[in-house]
Order: C-alpha cells, then structure tokens, then sequence
C-alpha cells in the first residue's frame, strides 16, 4: 500500500451547499477508514480547501475513491490534486 496526499478545493458557499449531502459523505468516510484506505481527511479553517492522506494499491484507486464520493458527484469539491507522500517520521 502506497500513501497519498489529498490537496482540493471547495465550491463557494461549500458550508451551506455540503448539508444535504454531509451524512452520505462522513459515513462513507468512517467506513473508509476502518477499511485502512483513510488516515485522515478535513476542511481548512477557511473551508476552502480539503485535506487527506489516504493509504492506498494506487492513485487510480485513489482518483475512484475520490471519483465517487458524494462531494465530487454533486460539485461540493471542484478540484483536486494528489500527490505520492513518504511519512519520514
């Protein structure tokens, strides 16, 4: 398994746009982290931006993880990009 970082941005009024969508996304997320794909993930104080680091076989899996989450789907995430990450310590 491979880890990677998540560096993405959110649509604009991303706090009030993610409500009806907010249950389907944090239960998605806790099943993917008791899976092990997820180590962490979260918004910016600003919410603009999202952050995670994912443990994963590959960025493909990693691209359709992301790919099928409900923020993607519906536009609460505009943009992201993904890069390999080596934990030193």
């Amino acid at each position: 398994m491979e880890r990677f970082v998540l560096w993405g941005k959110y649509c604009e009024n991303a706090i009030e746009k993610r409500t009806p969508f907010r249950e389907e996304h944090l239960d998605r997320l806790s099943n993917l982290k008791k899976q092990g794909l997820l180590i962490t993930l979260g918004p910016t104080k600003c919410t603009r931006y999202v952050f995670g680091i994912f443990q994963v076989s590959n960025l493909d899996e990693l691209r359709k993880i992301i790919q099928d989450d409900v923020y993607w789907r519906e536009g609460i995430w505009i943009s992201y990009d993904i890069y390999p990450w080596t934990q030193a310590f």
